[in-house]
């Protein structure tokens, strides 16, 4: 399984995410002190009904959680956008 893949499979389950789109910009860093490690970055695009009620803040925490241990192995920068289904309708 790729780095993107493990990222994906583990946001859509811990987050019952309805979508969970991925860009790695990876190689728009190499040379990047934060990139020798190994780490890449990326933006991802989630819609979860989990994100209901939650301030951003709060929705970001719930993502870093999620990803839990591959923040210190495989993710050195991460965008987030976090949307609820009603949001990402009215965001299309």
């Amino acid at each position: 399984m790729t780095r993107a893949e493990k990222i994906c499979a583990r946001l859509r389950s811990a987050l019952h995410a309805d979508a969970v789109d991925l860009i790695d910009d990876s190689h728009l860093h190499a040379g990047h002190a934060g990139a020798r490690d190994g780490r890449g970055h990326f933006r991802v695009r989630i819609v979860s009904p989990d994100f209901e009620g939650l301030r951003t803040v709060q929705r970001h925490q719930l993502v870093y959680r999620s990803l839990g241990d591959l923040m210190q192995t495989d993710i050195h920068a991460l965008g987030i956008a976090a949307l609820t289904p009603a949001e990402a309708r009215t965001s299309d």
